[in-house]
């Protein structure tokens, strides 16, 4: 599937980049919304281009986009990243919650249920010492795996489904994606196997929020882009996510009470039928924005 940058349009509009100012892409990806605000912000505006996966990285690479900084780091590490780079005034940050097109078609982690793969669900898959998505359903207690699909993924069957991935995994190790939904299946009633959205995407949805711990990450995250945002900067966020809905929008009225936001978006803002139908994977994002007053 080609990439394509969700809800690019509306992103621009709020960010409103302008000769020779600077952004940063927390989450550049393959760089879909990063390349719209650099021809904005010539000709001498830069981009600070954060992406955590290696291999992706080096993609971003070869690339070559003049007045591009990329680091290879999570925004976890945004404020010394900034410092590292000494980018100057920053000008708008963008958060794009969503998963890359390459992580479901290229990556071979586990992050797509339409493919037989290990289940790994990292991003930034360079060490076999970190958490993957086959250590939770193998080692995890069953009330634990039960709560991240609960809380992540807002599975129905939550319950079902740990049970069932704890009975399967005593017999034999769950380690491909296929397994995983063979086991799925079993667990869920016959109708919900027959529904519009296959009965996997929320449990492989919480499975990659556990693994990536992108809810905690985001919540600490957008302090510090508030933080070093100059004042009349513009923050962008779009989640994907309930969950991460949820800290955006708390996380933009609590410094709106406080008086140092102006939330521009009164709604989350959502892709139009056009949009979704060009690129289902938009279906459920809400970009959220607001103006830094101080």
């Amino acid at each position: 599937m080609l990439h394509q940058p969700v809800l690019q349009k509306e992103v621009l509009g709020y960010l409103d980049p302008k000769t020779n100012e600077n952004f940063i892409d927390c989450t550049i990806g393959l760089a879909g919304h990063s390349k719209t605000i650099l021809k904005k912000n010539c000709p001498k505006g830069k981009i600070l281009g954060i992406e955590t996966d290696p291999k992706l990285y080096k993609k971003l690479l070869k690339l070559n986009l003049n007045r591009l900084i990329l680091a290879n780091d999570s925004y976890l590490n945004l404020e010394e990243i900034v410092k590292k780079e000494k980018i100057g005034l920053i000008s708008g940050i963008l958060f794009d919650l969503g998963v890359s097109s390459w992580h479901f078609e290229k990556s071979g982690r586990g992050f797509s249920f339409q493919k037989d793969e290990p289940l790994i669900m990292r991003y930034d898959w360079n060490s076999n010492e970190k958490l993957t998505a086959k250590e939770i359903i193998n080692k995890w207690p069953r009330q634990e795996i039960e709560r991240i699909l609960r809380e992540y993924g807002e599975e129905k069957f939550s319950k079902r489904i740990a049970k069932k991935i704890c009975e399967t995994r005593k017999t034999k190790p769950i380690k491909t994606t296929f397994e995983l939904i063979e086991v799925i299946k079993k667990a869920v009633p016959n109708w919900y196997r027959q529904q519009k959205i296959h009965p996997a995407t929320r449990t492989f949805q919480a499975l990659r929020i556990a693994v990536n711990n992108e809810l905690n990450n985001l919540e600490k995250t957008l302090p510090i882009a508030l933080k070093i945002l100059k004042p009349k900067g513009k923050l962008v966020i779009i989640s994907f996510h309930s969950g991460e809905d949820r800290i955006v929008k708390k996380f933009l009225r609590e410094n709106y009470r406080k008086g140092l936001l102006k939330i521009l978006t009164k709604k989350p803002v959502s892709p139009t039928r056009t949009e979704i139908k060009s690129n289902p994977r938009s279906r459920s994002a809400k970009l959220r924005a607001a103006e830094k007053l101080l």
